[in-house]
């Protein structure tokens, strides 16, 4: 595919607000993960819960979205002056030639828990302040943005689990391509809520401790919440990371199990490398979808040695985020742009003993990376959804 620009990136996690915050953290291998102390949740886990979003006030006359996902959205847009670059692009281009492309599979969950709580003991009405349009609705954040920045372009939503954010780079890069925007808003939002937290402890898929993704005793998630936003523009706008391919697949072997192979996820590493005319020597470092459940780092880890060997540095960055679910995708992305502005590869906070049944070459601690040009993350979600996208430096 044609090479995107990056022409600007910013992430909100439980680390901190903003690139700077992220890139110490990884630097110094640190985790955000605390014991889960979230509303009224009682559970032995852990999360990356970020600090300070109950209270973010929207504008005035952004208030018919308020609820949790949205105010981490805002928070989000905030950092990095991500704001004023969008605003920007829209000058440069025209309101009706930018797009907005958002990945989230909570969306404003929360706001609804909140509602049923005050539902009317008689009539079981919900409270006349809850707006679902507005809040729970899966393109809540995506209208959110599009309302936000006065966009006029085509506004698109995915939700398929924790690949919805990397997909959106796939999506809104094909309508570059196919000229029918000229720069995209993309990202993922999702916050946290108690059906998220609930859900997974009942599929038995979180941790009592801080998740330890590609270890030999790893034994779940910890669920986090993220808001990553990219800029998106044609090739020739000057950047310093671009989006060189994207690649996905759809191996539906289970509603909420990997293939055991990683059939889908080899499928879509190997599509995303086609997508950007690179061989698998060329990649210099691999941000693992890597959640710390046993069956999908080890499914993972079958697909990437199926097509890299030991020849790449991997890691995850979920034992210092959590797993942002819905936002991963696009939070790993500014994970992989760091790593490229920086030429250091992340290590994984968290994981002590990397499980010898996962052979690849998995890194504990971050190191300096002089050569690393290109860089593949990985996004895998419940059903197979899977997407793998390529980031290169500016001048790859």
């Amino acid at each position: 595919m044609p090479a995107v620009s990056l022409t600007a990136h910013t992430a909100t996690s439980c680390l901190g607000r903003g690139v700077a915050a992220h890139a110490l953290a990884l630097r110094e291998s640190r985790s955000g993960l605390t014991p889960c102390r979230f509303e009224t949740v009682n559970l032995p886990t852990w999360i990356g819960e970020v600090a300070g979003v109950d209270e973010v006030a929207l504008p005035d006359d952004l208030r018919a979205f308020d609820c949790r996902n949205n105010r981490l959205a805002w928070l989000g847009l905030q950092q990095d002056g991500f704001a004023e670059r969008v605003r920007e692009a829209i000058a440069r281009h025209g309101a009706a030639r930018v797009g907005v492309f958002i990945g989230t599979s909570t969306s404003g969950v929360l706001q609804t828990e909140l509602a049923y709580r005050e539902r009317d003991p008689v009539t079981g009405a919900l409270p006349a302040w809850f707006r679902y349009e507005h809040t729970h609705n899966i393109h809540s954040v995506s209208a959110f943005v599009r309302e936000a920045f006065g966009i006029e372009g085509m506004a698109m939503s995915l939700s398929s689990a924790c690949s919805s954010s990397a997909k959106v780079f796939a999506a809104a890069a094909r309508q570059l391509q196919l000229g029918t925007i000229d720069a995209a808003v993309v990202g993922g939002v999702d916050s946290l809520c108690l059906t998220t937290l609930y859900g997974f402890a009942s599929l038995q898929l979180t941790s009592p401790e801080p998740c330890r993704p590609g270890d030999a005793r790893r034994d779940g998630i910890s669920v986090g919440e993220a808001a990553a936003f990219a800029l998106l523009e044609r090739g020739d706008a000057p950047a310093d990371v671009r989006l060189l391919g994207a690649g996905e697949s759809s191996d539906a072997h289970h509603m909420s199990a990997p293939h055991p192979q990683g059939l889908g996820a080899q499928r879509a590493m190997a599509a995303a490398l086609r997508s950007a005319g690179l061989r698998a020597a060329d990649i210099g470092y691999i941000n693992l979808h890597g959640t710390g459940t046993p069956a999908n780092d080890a499914a993972e880890g079958q697909a990437v040695a199926a097509l890299f060997g030991r020849g790449v540095p991997c890691s995850s960055t979920k034992g210092a985020t959590g797993h942002t679910l819905g936002a991963a995708g696009a939070l790993e992305a500014v994970v992989c742009a760091i790593a490229l502005g920086e030429s250091r590869v992340p290590g994984s906070p968290g994981t002590q003993t990397p499980d010898p049944a996962i052979e690849v070459d998995y890194r504990l601690r971050g190191a300096p990376a002089p050569g690393l040009r290109y860089a593949l993350s990985n996004s895998f979600g419940f059903g197979g959804s899977n997407c793998s996208l390529v980031f290169g430096k500016g001048d790859a």
